[in-house]
């Protein structure tokens, strides 16, 4: 990613720059996503479904830290495929670049 930072300081605002890099944007409407998408990243496969005000994240392991972290509130989702954490949350990431905003 980069060379490393000799104080906490330092580390800290080379992350947020990389960060600040790395920002993305997706479409949001009232909460949840406008459209549903399935994405298939390695052996992970991830399905998101927009969900009715109210019903929450209804996700779990890395799929739910990226859609909290993300500011989405209501959403359904399904991992299929694999397990794995991390595989599971930047299938998520791609399946947030494919939103498309509604007309």
């Amino acid at each position: 990613i980069g060379t490393s930072a000799n104080e906490v300081i330092g580390a800290i605002r080379k992350a947020v720059v990389q960060a600040k890099k790395h920002f993305i944007v997706f479409p949001l409407v009232k909460g949840t996503i406008p459209h549903e998408v399935y994405v298939k990243f390695k052996a992970a496969k991830v399905l998101l479904k927009p969900a009715s005000l109210g019903t929450g994240i209804k996700a779990g392991g890395g799929i739910r830290k990226v859609l909290e972290l993300a500011g989405v509130k209501d959403i359904l989702s399904k991992a299929l495929g694999t397990s794995n954490r991390i595989t599971n949350a930047k299938a998520t990431i791609l399946a947030l670049l494919q939103l498309r905003p509604l007309k």
